[in-house]
């Protein structure tokens, strides 16, 4: 095809089996010219399982004992006596980063030199993998970092998976004869179906009130691939547990006098994962932060205060919460909204990257079942405030990044292959979606702290929360989608 200059078949370094990388003279004639080929493939060994299957397999691996990850007092023992238990699942979906720029690498291979040109995360472990795939030294590897259109995570893939592949079809190249640097481009429709992903987690969660409405007991089991097992990172993982699977849950800030948390990590589910923004933080804050509200209002008591008195001997905790609540008129009514539109307001708070964040939001249901978030307002403590615009953009950002996939995303399988492939069904945040957000920064002399990734996990909370208190209606699992209507 014009343009095109070669095809290539390479054994791929993460995926198992070989691929054919089509070399041309530019983008578009490459993805033609890929187009065209006519290539048979043997799945004869392929991973089948469906979404459904998947999250019907991890429901019933909850019902069963897990590794215990943090035992403190007997839960089970106190949920036998309390006055009152609470009992729910929480379902989050696998999630695509769905970065603006779809992942791309620029590798020149020399007899003893690589060159890389890449939006880079992670320069350590890149190096060292590709030194090892090509057999030269890291002092061998040159990295030039570019900045990406987003990544949130994708770009320090813990197998280096993309410059891995680039740097295979380099060498591929070289062999039959072609030494030009070669550029890999995937396409939209690699990045959503071809890539690694934010893990599908199911969080069973049991939580006991006594006679006057405080937790005395809270059981909550995880089911959800490791990100780390099988990685040059598994060394991180102790005694069987992956710390970025329980982050968030492990260390409970509520005062429960029993917390037993346990971990479920299936090692036979074949779908590529890694850390996706606030990583393991984006489904312990949903799961955490929707059960402590359905205690608030099971005890008859205000969501706000409910939390407050539970972190009493966490100023800082407390800090956020205040300035959030304060800010976002608490304990003043909404104003109503038009005829059939249902008002609520709903509160979450999450610590994440030694950062502490509250957010309210604010929700209107209109007579058919349609959902709007209004208005966001975000408290921060991230210690001292070294440039407060970047803080609150990144706030602003993380909002919106997160509410993106509270309302729409998800990543399905059918037999084992991904449906979504584009923004058309993988869809992001519309502008009309944006709510309005205030950002509120604590003043604070503690050292500086994270603040990337920490806007993302008290997002869904709060809006699912809001939705109950508009509606009546709980969300357990995400997206909330059509789940309104239903």
């Amino acid at each position: 095809m014009p343009g095109v200059v070669a095809s290539v078949r390479f054994a791929s370094p993460t995926r198992g089996g070989d691929l054919v990388a089509v070399l041309a003279s530019n983008t578009w004639a490459a993805m033609q010219g890929r187009d065209a080929l006519a290539l048979e493939w043997d799945d004869g060994q392929a991973f089948t399982m469906s979404s459904d299957e998947i999250e019907s397999a991890y429901r019933a691996l909850a019902g069963t004992p897990g590794r215990p990850v943090t035992q403190r007092g007997d839960a089970a023992a106190r949920l036998d006596e309390a006055a009152q238990v609470i009992e729910a699942d929480y379902v989050v979906p696998y999630l695509a980063h769905a970065a603006m720029e779809p992942l791309n690498c620029v590798v020149d291979l020399q007899d003893d030199h690589c060159t890389i040109h890449n939006g880079e995360q992670w320069q350590t472990l890149d190096q060292q993998l590709v030194g090892e795939l090509l057999g030269l030294a890291p002092e061998q590897i040159t990295i030039h970092q570019l900045y990406a259109g987003g990544s949130f995570g994708r770009r320090a893939n813990p197998v280096s998976d993309y410059v891995l592949e680039a740097a295979a079809i380099a060498r591929a190249a070289r062999a039959q004869g072609r030494g030009a640097p070669i550029k890999m481009v995937w396409s939209r429709e690699d990045d959503t179906r071809g890539g690694h992903y934010r893990p599908l987690n199911v969080h069973r969660a049991r939580l006991g009130l006594d006679e006057a409405g405080k937790p005395v007991a809270w059981q909550q089991r995880i089911v959800g691939q490791s990100i780390l097992t099988g990685t040059a990172l598994e060394s991180m993982v102790k005694d069987g547990i992956d710390p970025t699977s329980v982050e968030g849950i492990a260390d409970l800030p509520y005062a429960v006098p029993a917390l037993n948390v346990e971990l479920h990590s299936p090692s036979d589910i074949g779908v590529p994962v890694q850390w996706w923004r606030s990583v393991g933080h984006t489904h312990t804050a949903f799961s955490t932060e929707s059960l402590i509200d359905e205690a608030a209002v099971a005890a008859g008591q205000d969501p706000y205060r409910y939390r407050r008195e539970l972190l009493a001997e966490h100023p800082r905790w407390r800090g956020v919460l205040d300035l959030a609540a304060e800010q976002a008129g608490w304990t003043s009514d909404l104003a109503p909204g038009g005829e059939g539109v249902k008002r609520g307001r709903g509160i979450a708070i999450h610590q994440s990257f030694s950062s502490y964040v509250a957010q309210v939001a604010e929700v209107s249901v209109d007579a058919e079942n349609r959902l709007k978030v209004e208005r966001v307002v975000c408290a921060l403590d991230c210690g001292v405030a070294v440039n407060p615009d970047v803080i609150r953009a990144q706030m602003e950002g993380g909002i919106g990044f997160a509410l993106a996939a509270a309302l729409h995303s998800e990543i399905t399988l059918d037999g084992g292959q991904v449906v979504q492939s584009n923004f058309n069904d993988f869809q992001v945040l519309r502008l009309d979606e944006m709510p309005r957000i205030e950002v509120h920064i604590v003043a604070s002399g503690e050292p500086p702290t994270g603040v990337g990734e920490p806007g993302v996990p008290p997002l869904a909370p709060a809006v699912t929360n809001a939705i109950h208190a508009a509606t009546g209606r709980r969300i357990r699992r995400l997206p909330i989608g059509d789940q309104l209507g239903a």
